[in-house]
C-alpha cells in the first residue's frame, strides 16, 4: 500500500549530484475510475493491448511528503499539500472532449505547439491530456510537455490559451 516515485532531473548535468530530483512518498492503491483509466490510456496507447487483462490495474498514489534535492547542499521537505495541484473540476470533466476537439480538427496548431514552441522535429502529434498547467503531447514512442504561462480552469480557459499559442507559434516562425 506504500509506493514512492522518482522523478529524475539529473540527465546533462556534469554530475547526478548537482542536478534536481524529486522523491514523492504516499499510499498507494487500485482505482476504478474511468477518468484515469481514460487518461493512462491516452498517454500510453501501447498499453491498450493489456487493459482488458483482469490484472491490469489502475493504481492512484496519494501523496503524503516528498524531497527535493534541487542541487548539492539544497534539499527541501515537501508536504502531501506542496505535492497536490488542484484540478479544476470543470477543466477535468471537459478534457476528453478538449482532446478530442484539438486531434480532429486543428493537427496543425498541435504540430506548431511541438515544432515551434517545443523545437520538436515531425508532424503527426498527438494531444493527450491537458490540465491547469499544460498539455501533453505525443508523436509514436515521443513525448513532450508544453506548459501554459498561467493555469486554466475550464473549457473556455483552454480554448483562449491554446489560441494564443497558436499565436505565438506563428510569431516565432516569422509566419
Amino acid at each position: 500500500g506504500r509506493a514512492a516515485l522518482l522523478v529524475d532531473g539529473t540527465g546533462g548535468a556534469a554530475s547526478a549530484l548537482t542536478g534536481p530530483r524529486l522523491t514523492i512518498a504516499g499510499d498507494a492503491a487500485p482505482t476504478d475510475d474511468a477518468a484515469a483509466r481514460r487518461r493512462l490510456l491516452a498517454r500510453h496507447p501501447d498499453s491498450a493491448a493489456y487493459a482488458t487483462f483482469r490484472d491490469m490495474l489502475v493504481w492512484r498514489i496519494e501523496p503524503a511528503h516528498g524531497l527535493l534535492v534541487a542541487g548539492f547542499g539544497a534539499i527541501h521537505r515537501l508536504s502531501a499539500a506542496d505535492l497536490r495541484a488542484p484540478v479544476p473540476p470543470a477543466l477535468a470533466a471537459a478534457e476528453a472532449g478538449i482532446v478530442a476537439h484539438m486531434n480532429e480538427d486543428h493537427a496543425d496548431a498541435i504540430d506548431l505547439y511541438a515544432g515551434r514552441l517545443l523545437g520538436l522535429g515531425g508532424t503527426g502529434w498527438r494531444m493527450t491530456g491537458i490540465d491547469a498547467d499544460g498539455i501533453d503531447l505525443r508523436l509514436g514512442d515521443r513525448v513532450a510537455r508544453l506548459d501554459f504561462p498561467a493555469p486554466i480552469a475550464d473549457s473556455r480557459d483552454a480554448r483562449q490559451v491554446l489560441v494564443d499559442l497558436v499565436g505565438r507559434a506563428r510569431s516565432t516562425s516569422g509566419a
